[in-house]
């Protein structure tokens, strides 16, 4: 929906509320006029319940407000004397609705001062849990999200396992564009495996302002571009269109960002034509063969003798040869110094050698060893279009910048004219920013190698912080936690320092602090 359509709705929403409890409004003192004035009347409806004003505020936020609007209306029906379950029910179940039979049938007193306290312990436990749901999920969508590394593309600075809060305003928190969803979860409700979304009504994007612009390195968490897979919440096969913010969440480095030109030569990046420098603590891994001497040599024990528990992917018994598909220099080095050891040998696919998979097409000729010139899209920035730098941005103006924001692009090439809506174009303008995201696993990472661009409005958040890292390979359950990654920072220079154990002295001195508070105000 565009603003446009959203500012409609809001009105109908307006004159059906001003419709349905004008009389109630009146009963409790009020002017009929003020069930009309938008979100002036919602104020004004908070005073009547006995409610505090900034509950407005809940109403305005997409999800949360999915909950607050059934409590409100039971709340003014309760303030009119209607308490009791059914009336409970009937005000759920009929969508509020149930305030005009209120409104225009029965004779009802306004209560002015009536108890907010629960009449039953079930209630008072629901309203408990209605109200954790709201700030959790508050949270959730515009602060602190929580996310699981699932996959090895970042390895070494992050691994699989690593549970991590992401940041939601470094970047400027994205208010959601599915306005109906079950809250907390997804694109998925747990253990019921189907979707947790309609796909209407739908907001346009907006983003809050951040603290801070996404700087090349930088690890982000984004939305994958290219998800239509409806397997993630059932198990058809089938393809599903997802809107952005329910698309799967991803983790990879920010190599490129807007303006910049990237190439890739014999798997080394290059932004504007100088090599990338990574930071301190990203540790990029490539495939090797490491070929070993000597009867009755295990490579494989070798390997994991020296920490390195994973990326077999190939051995030739024969030639007593190994593959590995992440290897860090690290643990290139371990290798090296072994006497079992007779060579190792970086697998980089050769110039001209064609990967059908590489974006932006298979006529590129290139691999994930060796792309070409990329320039990263800036918004404001125009480009030539013509039929040889189609493919780059076909599906910026068809989809990020055409479908996803409800304009109906439709590119074709007819000769040597690239059309637009059948008009011819030969310059195009970016609406946003672009980013090219890429794992440190470089031969075990799909990324924008693959499928291309990260558009802006696909950019989830910065993880920010370890919490928890669980390793599904250690000996029992203590051995599965990885105690040294407790509480470590996802940035910064140097091996990841724990802060877990002041956090443990931390939450000792606060419990200890609350204990004795009690202790001596019952003495």
């Amino acid at each position: 929906m565009t603003f446009t359509q959203w500012f409609i709705f809001f009105l109908v929403v307006q004159v059906i509320h001003a419709a349905g409890t004008w009389k109630l409004y009146k009963k409790a003192g009020r002017q009929a006029w003020e069930a009309i004035i938008p979100i002036y009347n919602a104020v004004v409806l908070m005073k009547i319940i006995n409610r505090p004003w900034w509950w407005t505020i809940l109403l305005f936020i997409p999800i949360v407000n999915l909950i607050m609007f059934p409590v409100i209306w039971v709340e003014t029906a309760r303030s009119f004397g209607k308490h009791t379950k059914l009336d409970t029910w009937l005000t759920i179940l009929t969508l509020g609705f149930y305030l005009y039979y209120i409104n225009y049938t029965q004779e009802v007193s306004y209560i002015e001062e009536r108890s907010l306290k629960p009449r039953t312990e079930v209630g008072e436990w629901v309203s408990s849990i209605l109200f954790a749901v709201v700030a959790a999920t508050i949270v959730h969508t515009y602060f602190i999200q929580p996310f699981t590394i699932p996959t090895s593309s970042l390895e070494k600075t992050l691994l699989v396992g690593d549970f991590l809060f992401v940041s939601k305003f470094h970047y400027g928190a994205r208010a959601p564009k599915t306005t109906v969803s079950f809250p907390m979860v997804h694109d998925t409700i747990p253990v019921l495996g189907i979707k947790s979304y309609t796909n209407w009504p739908e907001l346009p994007y907006f983003r809050f302002p951040g603290f801070e612009k996404i700087e090349r390195n930088d690890i982000v968490v984004f939305n994958w571009p290219v998800d239509t897979v409806r397997k993630f919440f059932d198990r058809s096969g089938k393809h599903y269109q997802k809107p952005i913010d329910k698309k799967s969440n991803y983790v990879k480095r920010a190599v490129g960002i807007p303006g910049d030109s990237l190439k890739i030569v014999d798997g080394k990046i290059y932004i504007n034509n100088e090599p990338l420098v990574l930071p301190e603590r990203a540790k990029p891994q490539y495939s090797y063969i490491v070929q070993g001497k000597g009867q009755g040599f295990d490579l494989k024990n070798l390997a994991q003798r020296y920490g390195i528990t994973d990326g077999v992917a190939w051995y030739n018994q024969a030639e007593r040869q190994y593959r590995f598909i992440s290897l860090s220099e690290e643990a290139i080095q371990k290798f090296k110094n072994h006497p079992n050891v007779a060579s190792i040998t970086k697998i980089i696919d050769p110039a001209g050698k064609t990967d059908p998979r590489i974006f932006p097409s298979p006529r590129m000729n290139w691999n994930h060893d060796q792309i070409g010139g990329i320039y990263i899209p800036e918004q404001g920035k125009t480009v030539a279009i013509t039929p040889a730098s189609l493919p780059f941005y076909k599906r910026i103006i068809e989809v990020y910048e055409g479908k996803e924001m409800g304009i109906d692009n439709k590119i074709s090439v007819n000769g040597t004219k690239v059309l637009l809506n059948g008009k011819q174009i030969t310059e195009y303008t970016f609406k946003q920013n672009y980013y090219f995201m890429m794992g440190d696993n470089r031969h075990n990472s799909e990324d924008s190698r693959f499928w291309g661009y990260v558009p802006e409005n696909h950019v989830v958040g910065k993880p920010v912080f370890i919490w928890m890292s669980w390793d599904s390979n250690g000996d029992g359950f203590f051995n599965k936690i990885r105690w040294e990654r407790l509480f470590t920072t996802v940035g910064g220079n140097g091996k990841p320092v724990s802060y877990f154990y002041y956090f443990l002295i931390g939450l000792v001195i606060v419990i200890g602090f609350n204990f004795f508070r009690k202790r001596k105000k019952n003495s």
